[in-house]
Formats: C-alpha cells, sequence, structure tokens
C-alpha cells in the first residue's frame, strides 16, 4: 500500500493523525525555529530539550513506586523544561561570562537523571523512544493540544512582532526604543519550553531540536526579514514532515529519523549552493585564491 492509499484508508487513522501532527507541527518549528535561528539560542533550547528527559524520568520513577501514582510523564517534562529555561533565562542574562558552562551542564545533567531514573523504574521503559519518539502514535487529544499551542503562538508572534523582531536583530538598539528585551527573551525561552515538552512527547528530543534549527535555517538563505523567514520555514517544515512520512512509509524505516535526515539533507544543499554563489558572485580580487 503506498502512502497516499494508506493516507485516505478509513482503516488506518493514525497515518491521517500522523500527517496531521506533521502540519501542525510545521507552524511552531517554523516561527519558534525562526526566532531560535536569528536569536543565536539554538543552544539553549537543545539544553532544555535535552532537560526535558530528566523530568520524564522522574515523573515515571515516581509513578511506578507509588510515591505519585498516575503521574504523567508530560507534568515531570514541563517542570524540568520550565525550571531549565529559566536557569538558562537568568544565567543569560545576569552571567554571560558562565552561560556556556550552564548550558552544557542542563544537557548533560538533565540526560543523565532522566537516565537514571528511568533505569530504575520498574518493568521496562527504552529511552530511545522518547528520544527519536513515534509520530504514528499521535492521538486525536494530542492534535487538539498542538492545534491549541499553534493558535497561541500564531497570535502571540502577530501581536508582539515588532518587539520579537527589534530583540531578535538589535537588542541595544531595542532597548533605546523602550522594548523590554530582556522579558521578551524570558518570554520565548519559556514558550519554547513549553512548545518543546508537548511536540517531544509526539516526536521526540532529537526531531525537536533538528525541526527547531533546519528549517529555519534553510529558510533564513532565502527570507529577507524574520516574518518572510517564518512562514518559509513553516512551509519547508511542513514539507520535511510530509515527506518524511512519505518517504519512510515506502522505506519501512523509523517515521522521525527520515524527516531529520531529511531536513539536514536540505539544510545542507542549500548551504552548499549558497556557498557556491557567494563564491562565482564576487569579484576576482576578492577571492582568496584570486581565480
Amino acid at each position: 500500500m503506498s502512502f497516499l492509499d494508506a493516507l485516505l484508508d478509513p482503516a488506518l487513522p493514525f497515518v491521517r493523525n500522523a500527517f496531521l501532527a506533521g502540519i501542525l507541527s510545521s507552524v511552531l518549528f517554523g516561527v519558534l525555529g525562526s526566532v531560535v535561528t536569528v536569536k543565536r539560542i539554538a543552544g539553549l533550547a537543545g539544553a532544555i530539550s535535552h532537560a526535558v528527559l530528566g523530568g520524564i524520568g522522574l515523573a515515571l520513577f515516581l509513578s511506578a513506586r507509588g510515591l505519585a501514582p498516575g503521574l504523567p510523564p508530560i507534568a515531570g517534562a514541563l517542570a524540568f523544561a520550565v525550571l531549565s529555561a529559566a536557569l538558562i533565562g537568568v544565567v543569560s542574562l545576569k552571567a554571560k561570562q558562565r552561560e556556556d558552562t550552564v548550558i552544557n551542564a542542563i544537557w548533560a545533567v538533565g540526560m543523565s537523571v532522566g537516565v537514571l531514573f528511568i533505569a530504575k523504574t520498574p518493568g521496562y521503559a527504552d529511552p530511545m523512544s522518547y528520544l527519536f519518539g513515534n509520530i504514528l502514535l499521535i492521538s486525536g487529544r494530542d492534535l487538539v493540544l498542538m492545534a491549541v499551542l499553534s493558535a497561541l503562538v500564531v497570535a502571540g508572534a502577530w501581536r508582539f512582532y515588532p518587539q520579537i523582531e527589534a530583540s531578535a536583530f538589535d537588542e541595544e538598539f531595542a532597548r533605546t526604543r523602550g522594548v523590554r528585551t530582556d522579558a521578551v527573551f524570558l518570554a520565548v525561552l519559556a514558550v519554547v519550553a513549553v512548545s518543546v515538552v508537548l511536540l517531544q512527547t509526539f516526536v521526540g528530543i532529537v526531531m525537536v531540536i533538528a525541526m527547531l534549527t533546519l528549517p529555519a535555517g534553510t529558510a533564513g538563505f532565502a527570507a529577507r526579514n524574520l516574518r518572510g523567514m517564518m512562514v518559509l520555514a513553516s512551509l519547508l517544515s511542513a514539507v520535511f514532515s510530509v515527506g518524511g512520512l512519505a518517504l519512510s512509509w515506502e522505506t519501512d524505516l523509523p517515521s522521525g529519523a527520515v524527516v531529520v535526515v531529511l531536513s539536514g539533507a536540505v539544510f545542507l544543499g542549500a548551504s552548499g549552493i549558497r556557498m557556491l554563489v557567494t563564491r562565482t558572485s564576487r569579484p576576482k580580487a576578492e577571492r582568496p585564491d584570486g581565480k
């Protein structure tokens, strides 16, 4: 059965759910990914994404041991994500000389804590399922949550676009114009943290990090402003998600990994083309080899 046939088959609702999830998540990846890329805080988003694993492991452990019966993994993930975002935000604003150290520490410690708790959780829990996720297991309730979050993110970006754009490209100038750049930065981190929690539950940590950076990075080669970058990144995210799903269905490969590889291949290809165009368009005297 081809991917199109499976998509239209009433007996395979999980394929349609995965397709809709790819479309809805592309809005989040496009809008948030553009801001993350322009502000050059991909490392911060990566640290938050990996720290989430610590919250998932803790929630699984507490629930399995009966210390917090019925505690869902998403609750622990949300707590760790918000805490990590707050810590990173405060350190970034108040102690910039130690920013990289704190980011790397949160990245490594968060993942390690999660693996340790999962290892001590009775029964079997595979950390790989949280790293790579499974977009084919998305339910109708998950789609509703993604649709609500996407609508809120788009509305927030539309309402506060001038402040976001100004603080993203020139914080000093934006501050002189009365923009509360610190508040914008912390708000962006908080929204990224919440989005990471929701998205990684469905598609995995690795895919979240890749899709927050690769579509926006590719869109940056052609976009002329942040608004255009958001729109183009969202379209590219949708293409990568749907294309990856179709390719994984036809080749019987993990969908999340295929989406990431497809996104990376297009980004590297676009980077190579950009380098060639830039090199050939430079005057001969400006080229390093003079050729």
